[in-house]
């Protein structure tokens, strides 16, 4: 990988992280347009990831800040409560890191699973759109909408979500380790069919992914995975650098239009882009 490929790749990561697309997908596309060999490629994969969790963690640095004083005061409190979900959402990931791990890595290669995943991608983010607009439709046509929101808030979950929509969020996450089936596209999708609200699901999908990356990037170092990479340090460098500025324009964007609903585009564009996969690169 030389270093343009690395600054291409990397921003294609940084942009598509957020945005629910698939950046892993875009990033299997995107080695094989520019003809990035396979070797070392899941090592580059780790670091431009490891890249938009640091985004993750600017653009979320307070809310970061609020959850950790919470902690600390060794109480159950609502920052305590939003850890354990994070934690329990977590739960389906590491399952699947342990246990299939190689069938997961084997999958980078294949732009079959990738166009396929596309088009699973593009499903679940027009039917996860067209659910939550039609509950916003419903509340609209109650004769008091402002008492109807305020007996709605009354039956909330604590944080806005509870410990069994916090654990299918994460079997979504599970399932997005395939490349072509959008993390934050899923996660997000997931929670809003499971009536999570809009304002809370982005937030709440971003941070949840804070842990399993940073343990993947540390694995790999500890393991040893980055210095038998094929891939110099440089590339490495830039990639993480040019994914790192794009992801935070692309953090701020997402949590924007997820509070939109606007969703259905996201589905349109991945399911002509797997299309295309599936025609061209087969």
């Amino acid at each position: 990988m030389n270093w343009l490929q690395a600054l291409i790749l990397g921003l294609v990561q940084g942009l598509t992280e957020f945005l629910p697309v698939s950046s892993s997908g875009h990033l299997a596309i995107g080695r094989a347009v520019l003809g990035v060999e396979a070797s070392g490629d899941l090592v580059f994969e780790v670091a431009v990831h490891a890249a938009t969790v640091l985004a993750t963690i600017v653009v979320f640095r307070k809310k970061i800040w609020e959850l950790l004083c919470g902690l600390f005061k060794f109480k159950y409190n609502d920052e305590t409560d939003y850890i354990a979900k994070i934690c329990v959402s977590m739960i389906p990931v590491l399952i699947v890191g342990v246990f299939f791990k190689d069938a997961v890595e084997s999958a980078f290669n294949s732009m079959l699973v990738v166009g396929l995943a596309l088009i699973v991608t593009a499903m679940l983010l027009t039917f996860s759109d067209w659910k939550a607009k039609r509950s916003f439709a419903s509340a609209q046509d109650d004769k008091d909408v402002i008492l109807s929101e305020r007996s709605e808030s009354k039956n909330l979950y604590r944080n806005g979500i509870s410990f069994w929509q916090a654990l299918v969020v994460g079997v979504g996450q599970a399932f997005a380790v395939i490349p072509g089936l959008s993390r934050s596209g899923t996660t997000i999708s997931t929670g809003l069919i499971c009536g999570v609200k809009r304002s809370e699901m982005a937030q709440f999908s971003f941070l949840m992914v804070l842990v399993p990356i940073l343990g993947e990037a540390f694995l790999d170092v500890v393991g040893g995975d980055f210095a038998a990479s094929s891939i110099g340090v440089g590339p490495l460098l830039l990639g993480f650098l040019a994914a790192f500025v794009s992801g935070l324009f692309a953090c701020k964007v997402m949590i924007a239009l997820v509070r939109k609903a606007q969703l259905r585009w996201f589905g349109l564009y991945c399911a002509l882009v797997g299309l295309a996969v599936l025609i061209f690169l087969v």
